[in-house]
């Protein structure tokens, strides 16, 4: 077989795919904490994240604030509360957990108290907070709070 590569040749060809897979993986998640340092150019500072009336006391709901997830919970007490539903780990979206009375990020175990402050696992800082105000019938989120 005058044309076929040899085994040398081969090998070389996996390998050099396999260093090339290897960068990229380990390269991604640098590219992606580098990407997240940029200043935000979403201009949106308020949007209209429910009405009153649509969410039971004890719930959240997850509401686009520009570019971002948001979320939104109705304690249990009957005050309103936003933040970035962004994780400050990896940007994964966290999510109320009410059997473990926290928000809980599925990426890596990540937990903040109700208030958007971290408590257990990797996230680094804590949640963006909102500021909520009611508008008669309408819930309105406004950026302009700070970490929790």
């Amino acid at each position: 077989m005058p044309n076929s590569p040899d085994r040398r040749t081969f090998l070389d060809v996996l390998l050099g795919l396999s260093l090339g897979g290897l960068a990229a993986a380990a390269g991604y998640p640098v590219f992606r904490f580098l990407l997240s340092t940029r200043p935000e150019t979403d201009v949106s500072t308020s949007v209209v994240a429910a009405r009153s009336g649509e969410m039971a006391p004890g719930t959240a709901r997850l509401f686009r604030f520009g570019t971002q997830p948001a979320i939104l919970i109705h304690d249990a007490s009957g005050e309103y509360r936003a933040m970035s539903a962004v994780c400050t780990h990896l940007q994964c979206t966290v999510q109320l957990r009410n059997d473990l009375g926290c928000l809980w990020c599925a990426c890596h175990g990540g937990k903040y108290d109700l208030f958007g402050r971290n408590i257990a696992g990797p996230p680094p800082k804590p949640l963006e907070r909102f500021e909520v105000r009611l508008s008669g019938d309408d819930i309105i989120v406004t950026r302009g709070g700070s970490r929790a």
